[in-house]
């Protein structure tokens, strides 16, 4: 009776520890870091319209903002965590990168193209926006191409995708174009509207937030046909594939379950800080189709 008692005992904690084993505990960098600190950081950025940016009331806004408040909230139930107070942490397309490689910032919550360059060094989740390159020129500005005779100065935002493909292009075209490399969106539109460059190259969602954002949203135009084909993510810590799993679960549920869909009509077909304007930009083909097979892949 003793040994069958000891037997079955055995059996017992042999079936809990294989339980155990089975589903072991969420662990990672970021998640230890999570439970220990109760506190999650997120990058934003100073004037990406309408993706991240600072509001009227000077606090970080966004539609890839709202994403995130999304996917925090995911990441409470999933780990248990009744409550992670968010913090803000603006970076700019310099410093964003470095801020997420070396873990000062859990998620960029902004624009950022997901490539296959840039996986070298963080990761990133499914894309949130599917957009491309193009010119913001003064309205009365006879610009339509990379190549017109006018274009001898351009403007892009330093460590950025789109600055990559306008020097390759003036490279492989021979184009002979002085290209400036300016710190954010900023300085490089300020620079289209004192008349110090031609154009500013950047994607062209971007580029219509921007514009409708200024004293005179008529002064500008965006113009030409794309150069380059943006996926835009939220960029996260590399190595840490339980965080990203999370992470990524979340964002195929909210693209799948149509969730997302509400919150890309707040921001883009609907008035927006600070003028309260639309910008009615209604979903692209493009971000339809990758929607129906949400996958953090690209090419």
């Amino acid at each position: 009776m003793r040994r069958t008692r000891h037997v079955l005992l055995a059996a017992v904690f042999a079936s809990l520890c294989g339980a155990a084993h089975a589903n072991p505990p969420l662990s990672g960098p970021v998640i230890d870091q999570l439970r220990t600190t109760k506190q999650i950081v997120l990058a934003h950025r100073e004037s990406s319209v309408p993706f991240s940016y600072v509001g009227p009331d000077k606090q970080a806004i966004g539609y890839a903002l709202d994403v995130c408040k999304r996917l925090v909230l995911a990441l409470q139930t999933r780990l248990g965590i009744p409550q992670l107070e968010v913090v803000y942490r603006q970076v700019t397309p310099a410093n964003r990168m470095d801020v997420i490689a070396n873990g000062e910032a859990h998620m960029e919550c902004g624009s950022t193209t997901n490539n296959a360059d840039r996986r070298k060094k963080v990761a990133f989740t499914v894309p949130h926006f599917i957009t491309g390159a193009r010119m913001l020129v003064k309205a009365d500005s006879p610009i339509d191409r990379i190549d017109h005779p006018d274009v001898k100065r351009l403007v892009s935002t330093r460590n950025t995708t789109p600055l990559t493909a306008l020097k390759r292009i003036n490279a492989e075209r021979y184009l002979r174009l002085e290209i400036i490399e300016a710190e954010d969106h900023e300085k490089a539109i300020q620079m289209v509207e004192r008349g110090e460059v031609a154009a500013f190259v950047m994607d062209d969602v971007l580029l219509y937030g921007l514009a409708s954002n200024r004293a005179d949203p008529k002064a500008l135009k965006v113009t030409g046909r794309f150069i380059t084909t943006e996926p835009l993510a939220i960029m996260l810590p590399p190595n840490d594939p339980a965080f990203k799993k999370i992470i990524d679960d979340e964002m195929r549920r909210l693209i799948l379950s149509r969730e997302i869909h509400p919150i890309y009509d707040r921001w883009f077909m609907q008035p927006i800080p600070p003028r309260n304007m639309p910008m009615n930009l209604s979903m692209s083909y493009l971000l339809r189709d990758f929607w129906k097979y949400p996958t953090d892949q690209v090419p």
